[in-house]
């Protein structure tokens, strides 16, 4: 009889096939999702369908943004397109016991996004809660699907 005790072996589960298998599946879902969403992104902005409202103030608050990113406020263009100045056009132009007048945002199409929003934080800032973009009807060619290089 053999009275040496036995070595126990831990058992060891071999998982090298199966992270080969995840890794690659990670990698496929990587680049499949990747290739789906490009080139999907189109937008054309501004216009709108619906009827503007009519603004009951006697003087309303109109804030224009050019292509370039430069801004006019109620028709007299700034001198730098910086936030602060904007905030003092608005500020010179407005009385402060008049902050529930609605403001109108005339933004171009081709207007950075950022000037956009730089706008909107100011007068949110100065306690404006009232503001609209303004936007144009589509016309005829852009109502009927025809896409525009």
């Amino acid at each position: 009889m053999n009275l040496k005790p036995r070595r126990n072996e831990e058992p060891e589960i071999n998982v090298t096939s199966l992270i080969d298998v995840v890794l690659l599946l990670v990698v496929f879902f990587m680049l499949s999702s990747n290739f789906a969403a490009e080139g999907r992104l189109r937008i054309r902005l501004p216009t709108a369908s619906s009827v503007p409202v009519e603004q009951r103030s006697s003087e309303p608050l109109v804030i224009t943004i050019a292509a370039g990113g430069t801004y006019l406020v109620n028709g007299r263009e700034l001198i730098n397109s910086s936030a602060d100045t904007l905030r003092a056009a608005i500020l010179k132009s407005v009385s402060p016991a008049a902050r529930a007048v609605p403001v109108t945002l005339r933004a171009d199409g081709r207007a950075s996004h950022q000037s956009v929003v730089t706008a909107m934080d100011v007068l949110a800032r100065l306690g404006f809660s009232q503001m609209s973009l303004a936007t144009v009807k589509p016309s005829a060619a852009d109502a009927s699907g025809a896409a525009s290089p």
